[in-house]
């Protein structure tokens, strides 16, 4: 067979990209769409590519290093990656190969000038761009010089920026190869890029078009400021205008030069706004044919658009899908579940199967639609207040949507729309006896999941998994355990505004709440306390902990004196706890009793930290303090006017809070204890297909929505394509930043607190947990990698139940994401550690090992010298 090392951009289209690379392969399709014109050129082949990498074989030594690099080892990366470029163009061309390439040229024009742009097999695809990680040359003149520019770009495809970011979206390098594209040169009065949806906000219905004069490699590389223009609806909404005092122009001979612009041109807009809308058009046109937003190349000449390069625009977050045309706005389930990370499809298909709300995915996230509950005045007020508790940014974001007045529909106000939000729940009496009982039901009903679902296999289990889940969502819709929950929700206010009118006293429940019993959340970290005092007295189980990395290690500890109680004791505590983990809301994630080697490192600094007797204490002195502040607060309000009524509803709300503040915890932990047993079912039955031969390994299941997972068991078949995709689909997810609230029209709004109340340069938050800490800063991404001393205050993304271990040897807390009511916040009331959750960018603008000052009451961050 014939290699083909040359094919005219005319014989190219979107499903050659292994032969042509992304570049080509969208040129190809440009060129057949109607109205659009693109310069003529050729493309040289992967297969030319593959044939001069043969030439060196020396490169797969280096390649084999390249691929064990660490993406942030930039030394090791910029010098193994320039040997390799130097490799690759010192390789001469074989004549053959020269001959093919330059052999177009003759119908082209041999001495006409040309681009010369690199063209690489992972780049410009929908989930990684790889914008400009590879070379483009402008105004080669002759064929000696094409040749060259040929092999400069086959060695771009190893640049630094390149091997960087194939090492960080887990791209093979030697899977990756490199054509490159030849096309007449357009010689342009202005050139730019056209941005189909708005890059900033995300908004799909707003185009961005950035000019300069000349060509448009002024604009790429930075060296000028473009002219902007916004269009909307083919109108120009907005427009900014540069002083465009420099552009680079081809010279005659080949090459490019930097020029000067007259300055009585400088000022004048690159575009009218008759061509922005008209360059907008053909961008539609070609944002149609590709079916998503584009990020388009474009170079006027004589007032004519001709298009040199299309690419999918991958920074964009992905919008819910819509059963109709109508304005959406969404909000962000994993802020409210402290879990912003991407899920996998299972996961994802089971907490909507789960969930008391329907549910929309967008980028590997869960979001719910608010329209309803937004356009309805009487759900408005109490939907924005409820968001104000839950995230003060989420209801800022709300409240700019809404001062657009045209973006919500307006419902007319008939009552509330669907459930009732933010309104009183109905009176429940104070009675320890009360939660006793839900909790009990919950335990039972779990029971009876662990107890029938054993005997359930094939689509049976799916059929029986579809009646649990009805149950599972009964105990939860159950209007006790609502009351319950909102009981300890609806006191904490009480007593913040009361308190804090009468007594001028600032967030009082947050020491009235310490220590508060029955919180199945905090007990789990004092708990792990314990398993600590049951290994210290034991060297020989602590020097083999320190070098445990098998999951399995459980069953060597009898080996070592002390072994078998250390076994049994965190045998225990995962019996009990076993179910949690980071991002426990996502089923296919690992679970403490999958995987207990996470909790080892927190084991043993709690053997290092803590004195015997430490949980005790601690939640000892938590409900004395508690105890006494109730005193105090009594006291001081019995000395006011009406005093003892105060006195008296004050108590009765102390009371109130105390006995169900705790159990604000426990259906998370009931449905979490549920999600281990329909996973272990679900794995069991994924080890079936394994067995026969239908998967190659159990965890691909979790890239099949459950219905999927259903029929994979009753046909026998699965299709490995659309793992293999949904793999590819899940890492680019994983990149992406999910908002607090999104649109229809895809914009992201993020929120911001308008306050002027704190000092300059302080990171501004929501307060949730009284009290001013100062300490070191630790920036911790993953609680397996903690390395935390006393005194250290934890900065993180989020914190699920499976943080709170952490949080007994910490002094404060700051995170990006939460609420007055989520678990990192009521964990932390209960501790008695000073927080500010809801701080944008915290783990970015907040080095590890800073300094920080924590003010929990006032909600902000100072960054120390």
């Amino acid at each position: 067979m014939t290699e083909q090392y040359v094919l005219d951009l005319q014989e190219v289209d979107e499903t050659q990209v292994a032969l042509v690379g992304g570049k080509a392969a969208n040129l190809g399709g440009l060129s057949r769409i109607d109205g659009i014109r693109v310069p003529a050129g050729f493309c040289v082949t992967t297969a030319a590519f593959r044939r001069i990498m043969a030439e060196a074989p020396s490169i797969e030594d280096r390649l084999d290093q390249l691929s064990r690099l660490n993406p942030d080892d930039r030394e090791a990366i910029r010098t193994l990656s320039a040997e390799i470029r130097r490799i690759i163009e010192g390789i001469a061309i074989p004549a053959d190969l020269a001959a093919a390439i330059t052999r177009p040229l003759a119908l082209l024009g041999e001495q006409a000038a040309y681009a010369v742009r690199s063209s690489a097999t992972a780049e410009d695809l929908p989930t990684a761009s790889f914008a400009g990680q590879q070379d483009t040359y402008l105004n080669v003149v002759g064929p000696a010089a094409i040749l060259q520019h040929v092999g400069r770009c086959w060695a771009s495809l190893f640049t630094e920026r390149a091997v960087t970011y194939r090492l960080r979206n887990g791209v093979d390098h030697r899977k990756t190869h490199m054509a490159v594209v030849v096309q007449q040169m357009v010689v342009p009065d202005a050139a730019g890029i056209l941005f189909t949806a708005d890059p900033v906000t995300g908004n799909r219905k707003v185009a961005t078009v950035d000019a300069s004069f000349g060509l448009g490699e002024a604009l790429v590389s930075g060296r000028v400021n473009p002219d902007v223009f916004k269009v909307r609806d083919g109108e120009v909404v907005a427009r900014t205008l540069a002083a465009k005092q420099r552009a680079v122009h081809a010279l005659p001979d080949g090459g490019t030069q930097e020029v000067t612009i007259d300055p009585q041109r400088q000022e004048q807009p690159a575009l009218t706004d008759a061509q922005v809308v008209r360059l907008v058009q053909l961008g539609r046109r070609i944002e149609a044919y590709f079916g998503n937003p584009q990020d388009i190349e474009w170079c006027l000449a004589e007032d004519d658009f001709q298009i040199v390069q299309s690419r999918p625009i991958t920074t964009l977050y992905p919008i819910p899908a819509a059963s109709d045309q109508e304005n959406r706005v969404y909000l962000s389930v994993g802020h409210q579940q402290m879990m912003t990370d991407a899920m996998k499809p299972l996961g994802l298909s089971m907490w909507r199967l789960t969930a008391m709300t329907p549910m929309h995915e967008a980028g590997g996230r869960l979001f719910v639609d608010a329209t309803r509950l937004l356009s309805s005045p009487t759900s408005r007020a109490g939907f924005l207040k409820m968001s104000e508790k839950s995230d003060p940014l989420t209801r800022d974001a709300l409240e700019t949507i809404l001062d657009r007045h045209d973006f919500v529909p307006a419902l007319p106000d008939s009552g509330p729309v669907g459930p009732t939000v933010g309104g009183a729940p109905a009176p429940i009496e104070t009675d320890p006896a009360i939660v006793t009982a839900l909790i009990e039901r919950s335990q039972a009903s779990i029971a009876a999941l662990r107890r029938d679902i054993q005997t359930k296999t094939g689509p049976a289990l799916f059929d029986f998994l579809l009646e649990a889940f009805k149950e599972h969502k009964q105990v939860l819709s159950d209007p006790l355990n609502i009351q319950a929950i909102m009981a300890g929700i609806d006191a904490t206010t009480w007593l913040n505004d009361r308190l804090g009118e009468w007594l001028g006293e600032k967030n009082a429940a947050d020491t009235l709440t310490l220590s508060a019993p029955g919180n199945v959340t905090s007990e789990m970290g004092l708990a792990l306390l314990d398993v600590a005092d049951v290994i210290r007295p034991h060297p020989e189980v602590v020097r083999f902990l320190e070098r445990v990395e098998d999951d399995g290690f459980l069953d060597e500890l009898p080996k070592f004196e002390g072994g078998t109680e250390a076994r049994d004791a965190i045998e225990a505590y995962l019996g009990r706890y076993g179910m949690r983990c980071v991002g426990e809301i996502d089923i296919t994630r690992p679970r403490w009793r999958e995987r207990p080697t996470t909790l080892v490192p927190v084991l043993l600094d709690n053997v290092r930290t803590f004195e015997p007797g430490a949980a005790q204490r601690r939640f000892e002195q938590g409900r004395q303090e508690a105890q006494r502040k109730t005193q105090e607060v009594l006291m001081r309000l019995r000395a006011l006017p009406d005093g003892e009524q105060k006195a008296d509803e004050t108590k009765r709300m102390i009371d109130r809070v105390r006995t169900f503040i705790g159990y604000r915890e426990y259906p998370k932990y009931g449905i979490i204890s549920r999600y281990l047993i329909y996973k272990s079912a679900l794995l069991q039955e994924a080890e079936r297909l394994v067995q026969a031969e239908v998967l190659p390994a159990t965890e691909d299941v979790f890239y099949l929505t459950f219905q999927e997972f259903h029929d994979v068991v009753c046909s026998k078949q699965v299709d490995a394509t659309l793992i293999q995709q949904r793999k590819d689909t899940f890492r680019s997810y994983q990149a992406l930043t999910p908002p607090r609230v999104l649109t229809s029209e895809g914009e992201a709004i993020t929120g911001a607190y308008r306050r002027d109340d704190v000092p300059a340069g302080a990171l501004v938050g929501l307060p949730v947990s009284a009290g001013t800490v100062e300490g070191r800063a630790r920036v911790i991404l993953d609680m397996a990698q903690a390395d935390l001393e006393p005194g250290d205050i934890l900065v993180t993304a989020h914190t699920d139940p499976s943080w709170t271990p952490l949080f007994v040897s910490i002094a404060g807390l700051v995170t990006e994401v939460g609420g007055l009511m989520t678990h990192g916040a009521v964990i932390a009331r209960e501790y008695g550690l000073p927080a500010v959750v809801s701080v944008l960018d915290a783990t970015r603008l907040i080095a590890d090992g800073q300094r920080i000052r924590v003010h929990g009451s006032d909600g902000y961050v100072e960054l120390l010298p």
